[in-house]
C-alpha cells in the first residue's frame, strides 16, 4: 500500500535543519520514494535525496497540538508493524498569537512525562491555520527551480504575498497509459500538476528549538490537513483505492475536508466550524453549562435534537458546498462521508450530517491502521479515543 507520506504522499517534514514537503495525491507516486528537503540555512539550497537513505529514530514521540487538546502518541516499529505503545490527552497550552520556544518545551516536557515513556525523536503536526496548501500548473522543470519560481512569485502562483516562508513542491505524477502491447507508457504533458506546501520559517524554527531543548532529536512537522487521508488510507484501504469519498475530520475551532478519488487526493478544505461552535450554540440555545453541553453532545438524548440541528447544520452546507464543487468539476458523485474527532462519536451529529449532504456520514476509527501495544487501562478506552487521534496516526504513517 501507498500512504500519504514522506516519499508516497502529501507529508510536510521538517527533518533536523531541514523542512521538506513532500506531495502527492497518486498511488503511481508513492512507490517512487522521493524525498524533498528544505535547507532552512540555504533556502535555495534543497537537495533531494532519496527516502530508502533516512533513518528512522525508533520510538517516536508524535504531537498534534490543537486549539484545546494536545493529541499524542508514542509509536514504534514492531517487526513488520508500527504499534502504538502509549497516548495521551492534555490541555493546549494558552498563547497569544504564536507559541514560544519556551512554553511548547515545557509542553513537551509535560507529555512525556503523562507518558512515563521515553521517545528518541519527536514529530510534531501543523495546524490548519499554519500551512498553505495549493494545487497549481508549472512548467516541466527541475523542482528546485520550482521552489526558487514561486519563493520570488508568490504574488502570481499563489495569489498572495509569503515572505518569509519555506516551499516546497510535489508533482502529480500523470496516470500511467497502457498501449496496446500491454506496455504502459508515460503520457506526454506540456505543464505539471503542482502541490505547492508553504510554511513560515520563524513557526519552524520555533518547533525545532523547543524540541531540541525538551532532550529530544527532531524528527518532522506533518500538516495536520493531510493527517486523516494518511490514516484512512491505513485503516480502510478498500474504499481508499476504490471508491470516491470525503474524509471530515471535525475539530475544535476548525473542521477540514478531504476528497479522495480512488486513491487521488482531488480537494482540501477548512471550514470555520468545529466542535467548540457546536458545544457554545448548545449550551446557549439550552441555558446550561459548556461542560453540561459538551457532555451531551456526543450521548445525545433525543430531548436536544432540534436544538443541535440548529448547530450542526451550517457544517453540513459548508461541507456540501465543497461535495458539489467537486461533483460539479468531476461529474462524478462522492459515495461516502467518513467523519473523525471527538464529535464523529455522536449518532445524531453524524445524522444531522448526512441530511444536510445527502450522503452516507460514519464514523471510523484510525486507531485500526496501527497495531496496538497500550498499557490495559488505554487498551480499554482506545476505542472511545480513537476518533481524537485521526492527525497524530496519520502524521506518524506520514514519517515511518
Amino acid at each position: 500500500m501507498g500512504r500519504f507520506r514522506l516519499g508516497r504522499g502529501p507529508a510536510a517534514i521538517w527533518q533536523g535543519n531541514c523542512l521538506s514537503m513532500a506531495f502527492c495525491c497518486s498511488v503511481e507516486w508513492f512507490n517512487r520514494n522521493v524525498n524533498r528537503l528544505f535547507n532552512l540555512n540555504n533556502a535555495m539550497a534543497w537537495p533531494i535525496l532519496n527516502d530508502s537513505s533516512r533513518k528512522k529514530r525508533n520510538p517516536m514521540l508524535v504531537v498534534d497540538m490543537g486549539s484545546r487538546t494536545t493529541k499524542s502518541i508514542v509509536i514504534e516499529q514492531q517487526g513488520e508493524s508500527l504499534a502504538i505503545t502509549r497516548y495521551a490527552l492534555l490541555d493546549a497550552p494558552i498563547f497569544d498569537k504564536k507559541i514560544s520556544s519556551e512554553l511548547l518545551t515545557s509542553h513537551l516536557r509535560e507529555i512525556v512525562q503523562k507518558m512515563e515513556a521515553r521517545p528518541k525523536s519527536v514529530t510534531l503536526t501543523l495546524g490548519l491555520e499554519d500551512v498553505m496548501l495549493k494545487q497549481i500548473e508549472l512548467p516541466q522543470i527541475p523542482v528546485d527551480d520550482m521552489r526558487m519560481i514561486i519563493k520570488n512569485n508568490t504574488k502570481t502562483y499563489l495569489q498572495q504575498d509569503l515572505p518569509n516562508y519555506s516551499f516546497d513542491c510535489h508533482i502529480f505524477i500523470p496516470k500511467v497509459a497502457a498501449k496496446p502491447d500491454g506496455v504502459a507508457k508515460m503520457p506526454m504533458v506540456p505543464k505539471l500538476k503542482v502541490l505547492v506546501g508553504g510554511a513560515k520559517q520563524e513557526l519552524l524554527s520555533t518547533f525545532r528549538s523547543a524540541v531540541t531543548e525538551a532532550g529530544f532529536a527532531m524528527g518532522h512537522v506533518v500538516p495536520g490537513l493531510l493527517g486523516p487521508v494518511n490514516s484512512f488510507e491505513a485503516a480502510v484501504p478498500e474504499s481508499y483505492a476504490g471508491e470516491t469519498v470525503a474524509l471530515v475530520d471535525i475539530g475544535f475551532k476548525h473542521s477540514s475536508i478531504c476528497i479522495l478519488d480512488r486513491g487521488e487526493l482531488v480537494l482540501t478544505r477548512v471550514v470555520n466550524i468545529g466542535g467548540d461552535r457546536l458545544t457554545t450554540g448548545l449550551a446557549e440555545s439550552m441555558n446550561i453549562s459548556y461542560a453540561e453541553a459538551e457532555g451531551i453532545k456526543v450521548g445525545m438524548p433525543s430531548e436536544v435534537q432540534a436544538a443541535l440541528e440548529a448547530q450542526v447544520q451550517p457544517l453540513g452546507r459548508e461541507l456540501r458546498a465543497s461535495l458539489d464543487f467537486f461533483e460539479h468539476q468531476q461529474d462524478r458523485p462522492v459515495s461516502r462521508v467518513y467523519v473523525s474527532g471527538g464529535s464523529s462519536q455522536s449518532e445524531l451529529i453524524l445524522q444531522i450530517l448526512h441530511s444536510e449532504m445527502v450522503v452516507e456520514c460514519k464514523a471510523w476509527n484510525p486507531a485500526q491502521s496501527v497495531q496496538l501495544a497500550l498499557p490495559a487501562q488505554q487498551a480499554a478506552e482506545v476505542e472511545h479515543i480513537g476518533p481524537q487521534l485521526t492527525v497524530a496516526i496519520g502524521a506518524a504513517l506520514s514519517v515511518f
